[in-house]
């Protein structure tokens, strides 16, 4: 079964909100066996919608729709869909009793512009919003179905899971969708993508599809695979893991099931730390506690985390963390003498088992030709072994700061368990 995800509302167009309901939608109906064949966004235009909703019927089984269901003059997507079925508005007695109980329980009069949201296209099948005044319509047309349902998110999920998905697979028999995804960090998506060529050329005998999914500082690799035998699909996802894991093995930090939350490297750092009984401090310059801000996301942390000192300038690197001015005149603060001496007294300094420490240059100045924007040293420390590493990120401060965090939380994680690079 093929599915479209089409949004309604100039708001998203404009970039004034972010469009998380397609994404969401999209988890949710990959994980019962519907593939999404398309995904578009369109004004509050009634030209607009009615050449979406016609492109769609010519994509997709089942056309999903949010947004544009308000009582404002601005939410044109009832009228639109009277159009488009050659129907018109008429007044559903069990939504206005929702809508009046609704208000009625918020101490509220319902106004004449409240009661308009219990108009419904006449020969659609309501769906009723137990969370709002915005019902849900399925109507359909030409072998195509089309659900329009509230763009405010808690109102479209409970709507999606409670009626429409129960629904569809009441009346298609789905294939399954099976999803693992690799998390990898140390390299980049064109050389990892050379070091597993002849792995990745075997998976089409297998039907498996593969997606590189970059970010910075990491690369996931998702497996991806359909049929109607369950416990077959994962068998043939895990034994292609299991193919590829010696090729990739240093870089792997994780994996992700699809339609759980993605382990993070700074919860996969935590949870070895919690696991070893460790202690871990930070040095941190260049990315001024970027890396204890993500530590201490982390629900427990406190358990394995004892702090952190953000030497920015070198003034309080040398009083600090005892950093000898010598080492700045020779080597500069972005040097592997630097972090190493940095990482040492954060170890005392926090009595901890563990320690990172880090000092680069995140740009957009300060670079030299010597030394580029982008140049980054990172030391790790663990049983009286210290790790330096030096990396030229690039030319993007964010993207330098993000890419130091993650590198020098992997690097911890691998020192700890001794893993090779």
């Amino acid at each position: 079964m093929n599915a479209e995800l089409l949004t309604i509302g100039n708001e998203i167009l404009i970039g004034q909100i972010v469009n998380t309901n397609s994404v969401w939608m999209a988890q949710q109906l990959n994980m019962i066996g519907v593939s999404i064949v398309h995904m578009s966004s369109v004004a509050d235009d009634r030209d607009a919608i009615l050449k979406a909703f016609d492109d769609a019927s010519h994509r997709a089984d089942i056309v999903l729709i949010t947004g544009g269901l308000g009582p404002t003059k601005d939410d044109i997507t009832k009228k639109t869909f009277c159009d488009y079925f050659d129907t018109q508005l008429v007044t559903d007695v069990n939504v206005l009793e929702d809508i009046t109980e609704f208000f009625s329980k918020r101490n509220k009069q319902v106004s004449d512009l409240n009661k308009k949201q219990a108009e419904v296209p006449k020969g659609c099948f309501v769906i009723r919003n137990k969370n709002g005044t915005a019902p849900g319509m399925w109507m359909e047309k030409n072998n195509t179905i089309f659900v329009s349902m509230p763009g405010v998110p808690y109102e479209m999920q409970a709507i999606l899971l409670d009626d429409v998905i129960p629904e569809i697979k009441k009346r298609y028999t789905l294939p399954f969708i099976y999803h693992k995804t690799i998390l990898t960090q140390g390299i980049g998506e064109s050389d990892l993508a050379e070091l597993i060529s002849d792995w990745e050329d075997g998976l089409a005998e297998s039907k498996i599809g593969l997606a590189y999914l970059p970010s910075p500082g990491m690369v996931r690799l998702r497996l991806s695979c359909k049929g109607f035998d369950e416990m077959q699909l994962n068998n043939l996802i895990e034994c292609e893991v299991e193919k590829v894991k010696p090729l990739i093995e240093k870089y792997i930090y994780g994996y992700e099931e699809y339609g759980k939350d993605q382990p993070k490297i700074e919860e996969i750092l935590g949870n070895l730390l919690l696991e070893k009984g460790l202690k871990l401090g930070l040095a941190e310059s260049c990315t001024g506690g970027y890396i204890s801000h993500l530590i201490t996301s982390v629900a427990g942390s406190s358990n394995y985390y004892n702090g952190c000192i953000v030497p920015y300038h070198n003034e309080f690197k040398n009083t600090l963390l005892k950093v000898d001015t010598s080492i700045f005149e020779k080597h500069g603060a972005v040097s592997k003498e630097c972090v190493t001496a940095m990482v040492k007294e954060t170890l005392i300094t926090f009595k901890a088992n563990v320690a990172i420490a880090v000092s680069g240059i995140a740009g957009p100045g300060g670079g030299t030709d010597e030394k580029p924007v982008g140049t980054t040293w990172i030391a790790v420390a663990y049983e009286n072994k210290i790790i330096a590493k030096h990396f030229v990120f690039g030319h993007n401060r964010q993207r330098n700061i993000q890419m130091t965090a993650t590198t020098a939380m992997n690097m911890l994680r691998k020192l700890i368990l001794k893993i090779e690079d």
